[in-house]
């Protein structure tokens, strides 16, 4: 299996989000999504693609951030493969690639957050090595 990681730059954001919209159901419209993937990548975020040869199958973003329980991390965001490439052992491949990328930034701990109806990576997430150490709370403004 040939993979590779990308960069997707802001300027090219517009290619990942016909996968970024799948991960979301469509909740919010392309003009809202851009918007704010635009004032996202002025806050330590990066957007990665996968690629399959030169087929994108995949995306995910990293927040680079500096925590006082863990010190200085990576969060993996928005993490999405399609459909037909998932059960392939690519999952595996995608997070072995961000735990070395986030090394090699001095990052010594990656944490996340998973929708709580999101069985299937729970189970991939607990297998990763990582706990559950929190809730996630929102408060719309």
């Amino acid at each position: 299996m040939n993979l590779a990681f990308h960069k997707i730059l802001k300027e090219d954001f517009c290619k990942a989000l016909p996968l970024l919209q799948k991960l979301m159901k469509n909740q919010f419209s392309d003009d809202i999504l851009m918007q704010r993937f635009e004032e996202m990548f002025e806050q330590n975020y990066e957007c990665w693609g996968v690629y399959l040869d030169k087929e994108l199958i995949g995306i995910f973003g990293l927040w680079f951030m500096t925590r006082h329980y863990v010190g200085r991390s990576c969060e993996p965001d928005h993490v999405f493969i399609k459909e037909a490439y998932r059960s392939k052992g690519i999952g595996k491949k995608v997070f072995t690639w961000i735990y070395e990328y986030a090394k090699s930034r001095g990052c010594e701990a990656s944490e996340l957050n998973s929708y709580v109806t999101n069985y299937p990576s729970h189970k991939f997430y607990l297998n990763e090595g990582y706990e559950i150490w929190g809730y996630h709370f929102v408060k719309k403004l």
